[in-house]
């Protein structure tokens, strides 16, 4: 990893604990998890097995850290690397049309579904869930999934920019190649 990779994905995941500090429990003290656009955005930035290792691990410690869900610290460590392989996975499959807002919202979408999922399952197992599954998923989930596609459609055409305005894109091209 470059540092200036490195500093970016520092600053995205700053501000994605911020967020996920601030914003408060909801139904069962789940929250809508704006931390998991940081890590996605880092992803499709940046997508080398190595770069999305640190960072899922660094989401999943963050998350563990500011959550307000019950057990939801083991959770948050489990979800995060799963999710974050699916998501890169599904990203390198679609290679074609990598840098396209649209194929960034979409795994967005699907990425944060999955994080949901896979949260609420392993919490159901570790702990015991605080409210029916059925319920954390479509009053927590699902408005997080369009809570945190909206925001991709927003943040990457700008985050695209700055790293091409930084000569990042020669390099990340060769990356992707390989």
């Amino acid at each position: 990893m470059k540092s200036f990779q490195l500093a970016l994905i520092g600053v995205l995941l700053a501000v994605g604990f911020v967020l996920h500090a601030v914003i408060p429990g909801i139904l069962g003290a789940m929250k809508l998890d704006m931390l998991l656009t940081m890590m996605f955005l880092a992803i499709f930035l940046f997508p080398e097995k190595k770069t999305v290792a640190v960072t899922a691990l660094s989401t999943g410690v963050i998350s563990a850290l500011t959550t307000s869900f019950p057990g939801g610290q083991i959770a948050n460590i489990i979800d995060k690397p799963i999710t974050a392989f699916i998501v890169l996975g599904l990203f390198l499959v679609m290679k074609k049309f990598q840098g396209n807002v649209a194929l960034a919202a979409s795994l967005t979408a699907i990425g944060t579904i999955f994080s949901g999922t896979i949260f609420l399952l392993s919490a159901a197992v570790l702990t015991g869930l605080p409210a029916p599954f059925t319920a954390l998923f479509i009053t927590v989930v699902l408005p997080t999934a369009a809570l945190n596609t909206f925001a991709m459609v927003i943040l990457y055409p700008v985050a695209q920019s700055i790293i091409k305005r930084s000569n990042v894109a020669t390099q990340q091209k060769k990356v992707i190649a390989k």
